[in-house]
């Protein structure tokens, strides 16, 4: 049974925000309290699989503008872990195609006595829009090549479980850097937490212009496998890309694919992470993927945790509202 006792009361005094937009404006101590946070929910969920009833009155509504099945249910599972409502807002079948804006959907939704949303969309910004208008939690589930925070998150969750403290741990992103907002987010986190960061891919998916933010650019995948702690290789973006970055898959897959003959030559305790699910044969050979490394579905279960940890500091209880939040803190 999931101990409750460890389950937070009121959200921490070091929280302050009202929404969860991006990672590159959050603090080095801010990371490390949504990863605390994240750490002490997936003790008392007895590894997100039990229910508390600390956000129950609370509703939540994912506004998707984008197919997304992992993400989407992630974040309703994390939701309904914590006792809150979800609402699932489906675009193709709203006012939206009648007309409506994209405000005022949102802003209708908000008049229901909703208290929080989490929003993806194609477009880089529109959480930040988002907002600005509404008096709710806004909270990233991905805005185009631009950022997704709780994806950044979770990656950074399940390297701590293994290494601890990540200051000069070093990890390699590997792949479509150039439309990846998985990418951008765990290159903030990870810099703020003191971990080396190398980005590694094809020199058009990876430009020289990523050393102005302080991390190594490499175009060859063998001469950093020796030197990495963590692999985190990522999905090639195909439905961002207006036109074929290299010649071919087969070709993508030689040159930056992880595979048993490189994971030979690299340490033996390199971690292995990957955004599922993932495409076996391009960025990561079956073998690799199912290795005693590899860290992908433990990444699927910490993005429970990590997405109750974001939606309890968005919409859990704050101050005079902590004692009513205690007494609510059991299990279901």
């Amino acid at each position: 049974m999931a101990n409750a006792a460890s389950a937070p009361a009121s959200v921490p005094a070091g929280w302050s925000h009202r929404h969860l937009l991006d990672l590159e404006r959050l603090t080095p101590d801010e990371v490390r309290l949504l990863l605390d946070t994240a750490a002490l929910f997936k003790e008392a969920t007895g590894g997100c699989r039990q229910k508390l009833s600390v956000l129950a009155g609370r509703t939540v509504v994912n506004l998707f503008f984008e197919n997304s099945t992992r993400t989407r249910t992630s974040f309703s599972l994390a939701a309904r872990r914590l006792g809150a409502d979800v609402v699932d807002f489906s675009a193709s079948t709203s006012s939206l195609s009648k007309g409506e804006s994209f405000i005022d959907t949102a802003r209708n939704l908000e008049a229901m006595g909703i208290d929080a949303v989490v929003v993806r969309h194609s477009t880089p910004g529109t959480p930040h829009l988002l907002a600005q208008h509404l008096g709710v939690g806004v909270i990233n589930a991905g805005d185009g090549p631009h950022e997704h925070p709780t994806q950044g998150l979770l990656d950074i969750f399940s390297i701590r479980e293994h290494v601890g403290d990540l200051r000069g741990v070093t990890v390699g992103l590997v792949g479509d850097i150039a439309h990846s907002r998985t990418a951008r987010s765990n290159l903030w986190g990870l810099t703020k937490l003191g971990a080396k960061v190398i980005l590694c891919g094809p020199p058009t998916l990876v430009s020289e212009r990523w050393r102005e933010l302080g991390v190594e650019v490499s175009h060859s995948l063998d001469e950093i496998v020796p030197r990495c702690d963590v692999l985190n290789l990522l999905r090639i973006q195909f439905e961002r890309q207006n036109t074929r970055p290299f010649p071919s898959v087969r070709e993508y897959a030689h040159l930056y694919a992880m595979t048993g003959e490189r994971l030979e030559r690299a340490r033996k305790d390199l971690l292995i992470l990957a955004p599922g699910p993932i495409n076996r044969g391009v960025e990561v050979t079956a073998d690799v993927a199912d290795c005693p490394q590899s860290l992908i579905l433990d990444q699927v279960t910490n993005g429970l945790a990590v997405r109750m940890a974001a939606l309890w500091l968005i919409c859990g209880p704050r101050g005079a509202d902590a004692t009513a939040a205690a007494a609510a803190t059991r299990i279901i």
